[in-house]
Parts: C-alpha cells; structure tokens; sequence
C-alpha cells in the first residue's frame, strides 16, 4: 500500500512526496488507521522505524478537516505531544511543519533553557499543536498561556525515557488537567510492567495495542562492531578512526558530560575540531552544535545519550560508542543514528576490560552478538605510540620508517 491510497489531503500526499515518503513502515501501516478511527493507542516501536511519522501523518490530517469546515481559520490547541528532551521536540516540530505544509495547521515547539516570550506571542497567536518538554508546558499551564481544555489527542512520545527520567508524576498531573473524552496515543520504545502500569491508566480498556519487535533490534543497515581498547587508550583509537575517515560526518557517544569535555579536550591537542552537546550545555550552544554537525561545518558532534534518542540527523556515516552504555537498550538508539533509511552506515563500540558486563548485557538484549573488530598487537601500539596527541600523523609516521628502512638496506 502507497501513501497515494491513504484518505489524505492532496497537501498531505504532495508533502509526502516532497519527503520520498512513498510506502508507509510497519508501524505507520498499523497505527495510521487507528489514529484516524480516533482510537487509543499504545505503540511498541524501536528507533529508526517511522514512528513520528506513524502520528505526525493522521494528527495533521484530522486538524486539517476540522480546520476545512470550521467558519473561521482561528487556531485551538487540540493536540498535545509530550516528550523528554529539548531536541527530541524540536524534530518533532519540524516534521509536524514539513508533512503539515499549505495546510494551515500550526505546531509549537515549547521547551525549557530559552527565554519564553516568543513560545507565549505564538500561544497568543494561536496554535493547533503544541510538542513540548513536562517543565516548561507545566509553566506556561500555570501562566495561563498555555490552554489544555481543548485538547483532543495527547501523544506521549519516547515514554519509556520520560519515566527513567521521573517525569511519572508530571504525566499524571498532565493528564488530570486535560478533558476525560480525548484519544490517547502512547509510543515508546521498550515495555515493562512500569511501562504497562502508565500506559493503562491512561488509555482507554479498548485500546489497541501494536508491537513491533523486530528479532534483530539493529538495523540490517548498520555494520557494527567491538573492540577491545582500555580505557586510557581509546582517545588515540578515536583519534585513528578520525583521521581516518575525516570527510565522514562522526556521531561519538560518552557516558557522562564531564567525558564529553574530555575527549574533545584530547581531540583538540590531536587538532581535530569536535563540538559537544549535553544536558549542561545552555540551549543556545546545544542548537549551534546541532546545526553546525546537520550543515557539516564540523564533521564530528561529541554527545551523551541525551542525543541517542529520536534524533534524526542526515547522513551520519558513523556512529562510535567511546563508552558503552550502562543501560542496553540505549545501545540500539545509538546505532540507530546511522544507517537510517536506505543508506548504510557502520558503528564502532570501545569496549575496557571494566566494560565487559556492559557488553554482555547488550548481546542479550538484542539477542546477537556483535562482531568483534580485529586489532593485532602491532596494530594497538601503533595507534597508541603515533597518535602522540596529534602532533603526528600516524600513517604519515609510518611510511616515513618504512621509507628510512629501505634506504638504510640499500
């Protein structure tokens, strides 16, 4: 089945096209539908499967009609998404403006970390769709700039992350707040019986519920790859990996911020320009960040997991796991930063000997094994004794021995 065959707007199709969305994914085949038959929803979907698209697509749809025979043109908010970070909202905004285009339908994006006057002018102004972070939607609730009492679809996004991050009791707040007839539309990449316990006090008894658990989590797409450095060791294999790949656009993941400081501290002594973004960096420089990796104006972003997550950044050739994740699913929304689409991409984990739990744990969680990357021992020392903190260039350092020998057995 085609997008064409969908009961959608000539808009909505025309914009489909524009994006190369021509065939619905699974989830999108199976939610779609629903979405529009106006039914709950709880939505089991890993990333990289279409799930923004599977409610961006009939939300717009449904607003659109009610917009068509309304009298006037006058905006309400009838849609609500909650997700748990600021760049998360931001993407989700921009497919909701793009799929929504020439259809009057107006989404806006709130989240904290930003002055609030313009996000208050355009609720002022009018708005069908508000994608928001709990924090600064509960301000603007309590401002009263912020209405809820038309809403009539709430959509949690990434709701497995939004309860590890303690947002529960926000969403139960959220939820009393809103009108009691209204579709709920639940998505969230893993399920547990914290999961089950949130979604069902929130959804209907009827609601559907839609899974798709491939058997491989990783995408077919994306080579991936171990291999076994120490931990002081792996700003020289970094560095390698760089060099030697430094037209490719570079997605590097660290466990913690004051990691994320570091490393780029080393690249910069290696003389390679990295950016970094985190949950302390103010938002201003996390969207300078975030631009200047999109645009390619710097080939290689420094994160936490705060980018792990429904990120969608084009043509990340690379992703490398500096650490490796404490918890294993995040392993898969990592590598799930390339090969998105049709295009390949190739992943890269450094894994020190204190890691090796982590490791295993992530092999039974997406049920197969990972390739182990070979480095002999003359590879390893190479690396680590001609990275030299970039005042070398290896490779260029070993064919000038390899030139010295051939003279000297001349």
């Amino acid at each position: 089945m085609k997008f064409d065959d969908y009961r959608l707007s000539k808009e909505v199709k025309k914009n489909l096209r524009d994006m190369d969305f021509r065939r619905p994914t699974d989830i999108q085949y199976k939610c779609i539908p629903a979405i529009q038959r106006g039914e709950d929803l709880l939505a089991i979907a890993q990333t990289g499967t279409g799930k923004t698209a599977a409610f961006v697509i009939p939300v717009i749809d449904k607003l659109q009609q009610i917009k068509y025979k309304s009298k006037n043109n006058n905006s309400v908010i009838r849609s609500i998404v909650v997700v748990p970070t600021r760049e998360l909202a931001q993407q989700i905004t921009q497919v909701f403006n793009r799929i929504g285009k020439n259809t009057k339908v107006k989404a806006l994006c709130v989240y904290g970390g930003v002055g609030q006057d313009y996000q208050i002018n355009k609720l002022i102004e009018g708005m069908d769709i508000v994608v928001s972070t709990p924090g600064r939607m509960f301000d603007l609730v309590s401002q009263g700039y912020l209405k809820l009492d038309r809403i009539e679809t709430l959509i949690l996004d990434e709701a497995d992350q939004m309860l590890d991050l303690g947002f529960a009791k926000d969403i139960d707040d959220l939820v009393r707040k809103l009108p009691r007839r209204r579709q709920t539309l639940f998505f969230s990449a893993t399920i547990n019986k914290k999961i089950k316990t949130q979604a069902y006090k929130m959804v209907s008894s009827k609601a559907i519920r839609i899974q798709i658990s491939p058997k491989d989590p990783v995408s077919k797409n994306v080579n991936h790859q171990v291999a076994f450095v120490e931990m002081d060791d792996k700003r020289f294999f970094l560095q390698r990996i760089i060099q030697e790949n430094e037209h490719k656009k570079i997605l590097v993941f660290v466990r913690t911020k004051i990691r994320a400081e570091r490393v780029k501290k080393a690249m910069e002594r290696a003389q390679i320009d990295t950016l970094t973004i985190h949950g302390d960096k103010e938002q201003q420089d996390r969207d300078i960040a975030l631009l200047a990796f999109k645009t390619g104006a710097c080939g290689v972003l420094i994160a936490t997991d705060v980018t792990a997550r429904g990120i969608d950044i084009d043509g990340v050739e690379m992703v490398i796991n500096y650490d490796l994740p404490e918890i294993s699913e995040n392993y898969v929304h990592r590598v799930g930063r390339t090969g998105r689409g049709r295009n390949k991409g190739k992943a890269i984990s450094f894994c020190a000997k204190e890691e090796r739990d982590y490791l295993s744990a992530i092999e039974e969680f997406i049920s197969v094994p990972i390739v182990r990357a070979t480095v002999t021992k003359r590879e390893y020392e190479e690396t680590v004794e001609y990275a030299d903190d970039g005042a070398n260039n290896w490779q260029k350092l070993i064919q000038e021995n390899i030139s010295k020998t051939r003279r000297k057995s001349k």
